[in-house]
Formats: structure tokens, sequence, C-alpha cells
């Protein structure tokens, strides 16, 4: 658990109380489980800014709010992930989990092939002009 106030309680099995991200370096270089970390975006823009974050698990909420906190700031490091599982609840909740891909590549995001509706909207644009 990391923490940057005072008592903290750590008596759930397998807790350790960090108070900076030296100590998350330090558990990371120890067997164990996986970090996890839920809820807070400064400490997860300080562990991607210090290059602590293998994978990414991103939850989209089909909710518009006019506005909320950044995932990605300024100084987090740049890293490729690649997508390894999603699922989409019946309520429309996506869940999209990433580990890393290696090197960042700059590439071209346009379909091969439009789709189908695509398709269909650009000759319908051919026979309006």
């Amino acid at each position: 658990m990391v923490s940057r106030s005072g008592d903290v309680d750590t008596s759930w099995q397998g807790s350790a109380l960090l108070r900076d991200i030296a100590g998350v370096k330090r558990l990371r270089q120890e067997d164990g489980p996986n970090l996890v970390t839920q809820g807070s975006t400064e400490f997860v823009h300080a562990l991607l800014a210090n290059d602590l974050v293998d994978a990414i698990s991103i939850f989209t909420v089909p909710v518009v709010l006019g506005g909320g906190k950044k995932l990605f700031v300024d100084g987090s490091a740049p890293h490729s992930y690649k997508l390894t599982r999603s699922r989409v609840s019946s309520t429309g909740l996506m869940i999209a989990h990433y580990e890393r891909g290696g090197e960042v590549k700059v590439a071209d995001t346009a379909l091969a092939e439009p789709s189908k509706a695509e398709a269909a909207r650009q000759e319908r644009m051919k026979r309006e002009d």
C-alpha cells in the first residue's frame, strides 16, 4: 500500500507500506505477486514517469460527464502496449488489458479495406458531388 499520510493499517496479509517511488522499485525486485493499483491517478502518473508499468487494464464506462482526469500526462515514459485480452459487459462496460509491446512504432492506423458502412458513405459522397 502506498501512502504519504500518517498511520495506515497494514494488517492485511502481504501488505507493505510504501512512502515513495523508490519503495515501489525495491518491492518490484522481490519475488511475489504482481503489484496492483486502483484509483490514484497521481500515483499512476508517477509510476508511468518512472517506467514502472508493465501492464494496464482500462475500464471504459459508456458515460460522458464532461470532464475528468487524464490517464496519460506529460512526463509519462513512452512505451507501446499490446492488447492481450478484452471483454464487454452486458451494460457496455469495456475492459481492455494491455501488456508491454516493445519499442514504440509509429504506424498508419487506417484499415486495409474500409468497412461496408464507410464504403457506402464514400459512394454517397461521390454521387453528391
